[in-house]
């Protein structure tokens, strides 16, 4: 900007340099200074300066807008806690009638899964014994009928033996020779099996050796003579039997 000189007072009409330095001498008053800016302000820096201004104006105006916006959202908050007052907790429910019907159901029914449970874990295990008896039974009842059949053929035996020797005598004939086929017939349906016989092979868990002698006749020890025969009912042995054994020389 270029400051305009200041018009000269109209009383201060004198000569310029005595006048000065005389008012200068007797008044005391300091020199005026006058600086003069001789530089030319163009058109497209006042431009510039306006534009700076406005874009200052217009960045200036939104964030006002924001605070003035955020202003009000916070007074209506402030106003809305005012009138709600403190938060609402909602209290539990309370249980329903069907709610507390249905517990003590559950329970009993829990009760009575259980013990169901238990009578047929119960059921299971009497079962598993009843069978592991009729097993014992039926095992210990044909251990027993065994051996009274056992024992009954084992007191029939000397009987047996007596027919042998009528039989080896040629006693057997006529009626009591019947008689004795058909009470071997009978005690063999009973499972009672004689045996040895001339000629086998000593076995000395069949066979009771009374005699012994030397042969060159066999090539192992053998039965050559057989004295009483031996008897067995099924498996079991009821009676060795007596034999002479010869062994080859």
């Amino acid at each position: 900007m270029t400051e305009k000189p200041r018009a000269a007072d109209p009383g201060s009409t004198g000569s310029a340099s005595g006048g000065s330095a005389t008012a200068g001498q007797g008044g005391g008053e300091e020199p005026r200074v006058v600086i003069r800016d001789k530089r030319k302000i163009s058109k497209t820096t006042e431009q510039a300066a306006t534009d700076t201004s406005a874009a200052d104006a217009a960045a200036d105006a939104p964030a006002e807008g924001l605070v003035e916006e955020a202003e009000v959202v916070v007074d209506e908050i402030e106003a809305e806690a005012a009138v709600s007052g403190p938060p609402v907790v909602d209290a539990p429910a309370e249980p329903s009638e069907e709610a507390a019907a249905t517990a003590p159901l559950g329970a009993e029914a829990e009760s009575l899964r259980a013990e169901l449970d238990e009578r047929t874990r119960d059921l299971k295990r009497v079962s598993a014994e009843y069978a592991n008896y009729r097993k014992r039974v039926d095992r210990d009842r044909s251990l027993v009928q065994e051996q009274a059949t056992g024992t009954v053929l084992t007191a029939l035996l000397p009987i047996l033996d007596d027919l042998d020797r009528a039989r080896e005598h040629g006693d057997l004939v006529g009626p009591f020779g019947s008689v004795a086929e058909q009470l071997t017939a009978a005690l063999g349906k009973f499972g009672l099996t004689a045996f040895g016989e001339q000629g086998d092979p000593f076995d000395p868990t069949r066979h009771e050796a009374v005699a012994h002698q030397t042969s060159a006749d066999v090539t192992e020890p053998t039965c050559v003579q057989v004295m009483r025969r031996g008897y067995q009912l099924g498996e079991r042995l009821l009676r060795p039997a007596l034999v002479a054994v010869a062994e080859p020389e």
